[in-house]
C-alpha cells in the first residue's frame, strides 16, 4: 500500500511537472528567425501541417504541443488561412490567437472617382496580390459573373478603397464595388427631390457620371447638376464635352476639335439630346447625391474659368460674355 502511494505521489508530481513545462512552453517568447516575420497559411490546410510548417521555420520549438493547445482550447478547426506578419517575438499561445482570429495582412486596391471601367480592369490585372479571374473574361461575362444585371459595365463599380487577402479573386473585389454602388445609388435614388427628369436609378447613375467629369470644385457639383437638370426639363442639348471624349475613345488625342462637336456618334451630346445610354465613368457619392439633390439654380450654362471654378450663367448673352472672358483666348469649347 506504502509502494502504491508513492507510485501515485510520484504520477502526479510527474504530471503536474509536465503541466508546469508544457504552459511555460507555450506562453513563453520565441526568437523570430527574422524580424519582420512573413509566413502564408493556404486554404484548407491541416492544423498538423500549418504547426509543422511553423516549426520548420524556427517560429515554435515543436509542432506536438502547438496541435495539443488547439485541441485543448477547441479552435483546431477555427485557423484563417491568409498572409500574416509578426514584428517581434510572440509566444506559442499568442500565434495560435492570432492565426485562430484571422489577424492577416491585408493588401488594398483603390478605384478612383473618374476613372473608366478599363482603367478598373487594368488595375486589378496589374496587381500582385490579386488571382487575376476576369483577365480574359469579356465584359458582359464578367457582369454575368457578378451578377449584374446591366448590359454595360460602365460606372456600375463604387470608387473606394477595398481591402482584401492575398489571393483573392479580381471577381470577389468588382462584386463588392459593385454592390456597393447599387446600394449607394438605391439609397439616394429613394432620398431624391421630386419631380426630376429621370426615369429610374441608372438614368441618374448616367448624370451623376458627367456632374463627376465636369466638376472642378466641389462647391459647384450642386449647381453643374441643376444646370443638367434645367437642360433636360427643357430638352435642351446637354452639350457636355466629356461624353463626347468618351464616345471618341481611343480616338480622342488630347484635343477636342469642332469636327469632334459636330460629327453625330451616341455619347455625341451636341448632336443628341438627352442623356447618353450609359454612364461615362465612375461617379463618387457626392455627384450621385448632387444629381438627384441639384442646387435649385435658374443657369442654363457654365464655363470654366481656369481656375477650377465655373462661371454659371441664366441666358445666352451673360454666357457669351463669360466665354470670352475665361474661354474664347484659350480656345476650349463651352457649355
Amino acid at each position: 500500500m506504502r509502494t502504491l502511494k508513492r507510485l501515485i505521489a510520484l504520477f502526479l508530481t510527474v504530471i503536474l511537472l509536465f503541466s508546469g513545462w508544457i504552459v511555460y512552453h507555450l506562453n513563453a517568447p520565441v526568437e523570430l528567425p527574422s524580424v519582420p516575420y512573413e509566413f502564408s497559411i493556404t486554404q484548407g490546410s491541416s492544423l498538423k501541417s500549418i504547426a509543422q510548417q511553423l516549426a520548420h521555420a524556427g517560429l515554435l520549438k515543436d509542432a506536438w504541443s502547438f496541435v495539443l493547445l488547439s485541441r485543448l482550447k477547441g479552435v483546431a478547426s477555427s485557423v484563417k488561412a491568409g498572409d500574416y506578419e509578426v514584428t517581434a517575438s510572440i509566444s506559442p499561445s499568442e500565434l495560435l490567437e492570432r492565426i485562430t482570429r484571422g489577424d492577416i495582412n491585408q493588401s488594398e486596391i483603390r478605384f478612383i472617382e473618374g476613372w473608366t471601367f478599363s482603367q478598373v480592369r487594368q488595375t486589378l490585372d496589374e496587381h500582385p496580390a490579386l488571382r487575376h479571374d476576369t483577365t480574359a473574361l469579356s465584359v458582359s461575362e464578367i457582369l454575368q459573373l457578378i451578377g449584374a444585371t446591366e448590359t454595360a459595365a460602365e460606372g456600375l463599380f463604387f470608387p473606394d478603397t477595398y481591402y482584401f487577402a492575398r489571393g483573392s479573386s479580381d471577381t470577389a473585389i468588382l462584386k463588392r464595388a459593385y454592390r456597393v454602388m447599387q446600394n449607394h445609388l438605391h439609397t439616394a435614388w429613394a432620398e431624391r427631390v421630386p419631380d426630376l427628369p429621370l426615369d429610374d436609378p441608372y438614368q441618374a447613375l448616367i448624370l451623376a457620371s458627367i456632374v463627376e467629369k465636369e466638376t472642378g470644385k466641389e462647391s459647384d457639383r450642386g449647381t453643374v447638376a441643376g444646370v443638367f437638370i434645367n437642360r433636360l426639363r427643357l430638352r435642351m442639348l446637354l452639350q457636355t464635352d466629356p461624353t463626347v471624349i468618351y464616345g471618341l475613345g481611343e480616338k480622342f488625342d488630347g484635343n477636342l476639335r469642332k469636327k469632334d462637336l459636330l460629327t453625330d456618334q451616341e455619347y455625341n451630346t451636341y448632336t443628341r439630346r438627352g442623356l447618353p445610354p450609359t454612364p461615362i465613368a465612375m461617379p463618387g457619392l457626392p455627384s450621385i447625391r448632387a444629381a438627384l439633390n441639384p442646387v435649385e439654380t435658374d443657369a442654363l450654362y457654365f464655363v470654366a474659368k481656369g481656375n477650377g471654378e465655373s462661371h454659371f450663367s441664366s441666358n445666352l448673352a451673360e454666357h457669351n460674355r463669360a466665354v470670352w472672358k475665361y474661354q474664347k483666348r484659350r480656345g476650349a469649347s463651352v457649355k
